[in-house]
């Protein structure tokens, strides 16, 4: 009897031990087909998508807003939506529509020309009259074109000015802030005439004269300038030479200058935010944008009236990769990941390394990214993420990392 017991145990544990084995050996095959299947089922675009849905459970998400859009330039094709439909604010980003426009309606070798003119007459080295600045919001006039227009004017053999030290109001609006534009922030001056970034342009010219030995017996003042007034120097800068740094570091008086110089290309005077936001309206509508609700307050991304939505961006990202043209002048202004620019520091690691292009953004409660990416099929997406809601703008461009790894990954 007691054999026969332990007869049926060791039945039992053999059976039970073959039963683990099998268990164990299924599960090594269940996972190897699972593997197998997920390489097979999931090529591309399946695996980006399906890392991305992932990263839509980011705890971000949940107390945040996200308007995101991602499009296959080489397929063709929509690879990833959501919420991009919202009209949200743009921050800097905005400025890849006056990035696009200007490029398209003025081109790169269009000149900002600041110029001084006078008026009068010349005898025994006194210059009996005015002269007149003429400006047209460059904000790259600095010390070394001060001193060119310094040098014109001892040229004309003068070592006394008596008459007038003129501002020529002329070139746009006298409003110095954009609309929407917080009080508190550090905003640059939109003036006509600027030196060294500033809005000190007379007095910085009238000192200069002074350091070089010219009697300044002249008031200044602001007046409109007569056409017979006779050119003593001009000092140009190039579109091209302004989108640089306007891209690359986002400055805003860059973008602003672009705003206003879009504006006066219609030969309107003086030139108006609301001429430039009609001009950007047509780009967009020629970039496809129909039926989709946005408001454009200025050309900087400063304002908190701006309102546009991933779609449009997508569309105009798009529209500027199609159009040779407007892109060739584009790509190489905006910031790449691990490089240069704003995005210096962020995507440093191999995957992402200078596989990101993309103009960032951020104002309070606002992170934003929009550019281009090189997959690691070498297919070019065009994307943009905007994150709103957001009280740490460190989080929303650790989010934008993240969908930017995703989109790079093998």
């Amino acid at each position: 009897m007691k054999i026969k017991k332990r007869y049926l145990l060791s039945l039992i544990f053999a059976a039970t031990s073959l039963l683990c084995l099998q268990a164990q050996t299924e599960q090594v095959v269940a996972d190897t087909v699972t593997t197998d299947t997920a390489a097979v089922v999931l090529p591309w675009p399946q695996n980006v998508q399906a890392r991305l849905d992932t990263l839509m459970l980011e705890p971000l998400l949940e107390s945040t807003q996200l308007g995101m859009m991602v499009y296959d330039l080489t397929a063709d094709s929509l690879l990833y939506s959501v919420g991009a439909k919202q009209t949200l604010r743009p921050a800097s980003t905005m400025k890849l529509l006056t990035a696009v426009t200007a490029i398209d309606l003025l081109g790169g070798e269009y000149k900002l020309n600041t110029s001084l003119r006078y008026m009068g007459t010349v005898k025994d080295s006194v210059l009996t009259g005015d002269l007149i600045c003429v400006g047209s919001l460059d904000p790259m006039f600095d010390a070394n074109d001060m001193r060119a227009f310094v040098e014109s004017v001892r040229g004309l053999g003068v070592d006394t000015i008596r008459g007038r030290l003129v501002a020529a109001p002329s070139f746009k609006e006298e409003e110095l802030l954009g609309e929407g534009w917080c009080w508190d922030d550090d905003n640059p001056k939109l003036s006509s005439l600027l030196v060294e970034r500033e809005n000190e342009f007379m007095t910085v010219f009238a000192n200069k004269l002074r350091e070089a030995g010219i009697v300044v017996e002249a008031a200044i003042t602001t007046a409109p300038y007569s056409k017979e007034a006779l050119m003593l120097c001009l000092r140009s800068h190039r579109v091209k030479d302004i989108l640089m740094p306007m891209m690359k570091e986002s400055d805003n008086l860059y973008a602003e200058a672009l705003f206003f110089q879009i504006a006066a290309s219609q030969t309107a005077r003086p030139a108006k935010a609301s001429h430039a936001k009609q001009l950007v309206k047509r780009e967009l509508s020629k970039a496809g944008v129909t039926g989709i609700p946005y408001r454009i307050a200025d050309g900087s991304g400063l304002s908190l009236y701006n309102y546009i939505t991933p779609e449009l961006m997508t569309k105009l990202l798009i529209y500027a990769y199609r159009n040779t043209k407007i892109f060739m002048q584009l790509y190489p202004t905006l910031p790449v990941s691990g490089l240069d620019g704003t995005l210096k520091k962020r995507m440093t690691d191999p995957l992402t390394n200078g596989r990101v292009k993309a103009k960032t953004g951020t104002v309070t409660g606002i992170s934003s990214l929009a550019g281009y990416l090189t997959a690691a099929n070498n297919h070019v997406l065009a994307f943009c993420i905007f994150n709103q809601g957001v009280l740490k703008s460190a989080d929303g461009r650790a989010f934008q990392d993240k969908v930017c790894t995703a989109l790079c990954e093998p």
